[in-house]
């Protein structure tokens, strides 16, 4: 299968290699990180054609015999002269028995750039500090942006392209499907989800009460774009007959987290200037799979939709995404990069005037100079001269836009 080409990753990853430190692609499961290093395996051919490159896919049958960390280390350090310009790429890492002693003796040996994938969230988040601590730099895959999906499914630009990517999602291997096949396309996204529910959180984490994961992952589907805390969660599963603790609710809503399948947006105060550690919100690293637990048919939910995308279009471009908190309401998102500062509301339609007044008056609350955007499905877009300085968007033009 052709391998289409995502410049922004592998433009990332050249960047920041032969710096001294490991470099770690992580992402949910499916959202092309495999591609990418085979991508960059390309780039390393084309840019770098006399370096000594070692790439290991441990869904080859060639390497299943690389089971350890001995193992590991003897392959590919016959392969990697000490002194040459060396680059080891390791796919699928954690299907290796205690990988990390061999990535450490590489890198105090300084033999070779280390660049790894890996599908388990959990040895990628919480134990990866622990066995490359101060080692590695994380670099984080997403799913498909709306310009990617475009060149994914050979599409041009217009409101029904938007409209198959807001069901759809950004799932790279939904290519192969056509765009109207919505049983074949349900299917996909089934799988990806069963596989990310049964061996990223269920296996891992060894969930005894599975139905009852699964109603709290539709809940935080339902609920996305609204704050969910561990109390309502709790009453919500009382009121459909289910016992369960606060304390098994923070932890189902942790291993959500830690498989990037659908994590936390915490709230920002924004007179104040501070975090606010409660009811969080929550999104969908792809919200094709948000839409797949919530049934296909997204118009009576297209705004919470809309919300996913632009939280994933921010998060791709390096901004820290909160959500923002005044005295007079709430500011969808502030995205933060430096010293740089975006304000974004995300409505539908401005269909009434209390809906304009609620989108930008709450922007106009914020008395400072950052940008402000509201983003709808308006056919027409621009401002209104009663609230100056606050621009109005198509939520198409703002996902072509490098902000």
């Amino acid at each position: 299968m052709e391998l289409i080409p995502r410049p922004q990753y592998t433009e990332k990853i050249a960047g920041l290699m032969n710096r001294g430190m490991m470099l770690i692609l992580v992402g949910q499961r499916r959202v092309g990180k495999s591609k990418i290093l085979e991508l960059f395996k390309d780039w390393l051919s084309l840019n770098r054609p006399q370096a000594n490159v070692v790439y290991i896919n441990k869904e080859y049958q060639e390497f299943r015999g690389i089971v350890s960390a001995e193992q590991l280390y003897d392959y590919a350090v016959v392969r990697l002269p000490q002194g040459g310009d060396n680059y080891l790429l390791i796919d699928e890492v954690q299907d290796i028995e205690n990988y990390e002693n061999a990535l450490r003796s590489f890198h105090a040996e300084n033999r070779c750039q280390v660049i790894a994938t890996g599908s388990n969230a959990y040895v990628f988040s919480s134990e990866l500090g622990t066995r490359l601590s101060g080692r590695y730099i994380e670099i984080k895959i997403y799913a498909l942006s709306y310009l990617e999906f475009l060149q994914f499914h050979n599409m041009e630009d217009g409101d029904q392209a938007l409209m198959h990517y807001l069901m759809m999602g950004g799932l790279p291997g939904l290519s192969a499907f056509e765009t109207e096949g919505e049983s074949q396309i349900n299917d996909y996204l089934e799988g990806v989800y069963n596989t990310v529910l049964v061996k990223d959180i269920v296996s891992r984490e060894k969930v005894r009460n599975v139905p009852q994961l699964e109603n709290i992952i539709r809940f935080v589907a339902d609920n996305v774009g609204k704050p969910v805390s561990v109390t309502n969660i709790v009453r919500y599963m009382t009121s459909k007959g289910e016992k369960i603790s606060e304390e098994t609710v923070s932890n189902y809503l942790k291993y959500l987290r830690d498989a990037f399948l659908a994590m936390p947006i915490k709230r920002f105060d924004i007179h104040g200037k501070v975090l606010l550690e409660a009811n969080n919100k929550h999104y969908f690293s792809d919200h094709g799979i948000r839409n797949y637990l919530c049934g296909s048919d997204i118009r009576g939910s297209i705004e919470k939709v809309m919300e996913n995308v632009v939280w994933n279009h921010l998060r791709r471009q390096g901004f820290e995404v909160t959500v923002g908190i005044l005295r007079a309401g709430e500011i969808d998102f502030v995205a933060t990069k430096a010293d740089r500062r975006i304000y974004v509301q995300v409505t539908y339609l401005l269909a009434s005037d209390d809906t304009v007044k609620r989108e930008f008056g709450n922007l106009a609350a914020i008395k400072d100079n950052y940008p402000k955007l509201v983003v709808s499905l308006d056919p027409v877009s621009g401002g209104f001269s009663e609230y100056p300085g606050i621009e109005h968007v198509h939520l198409r033009d703002f996902l072509k836009t490098a902000l």
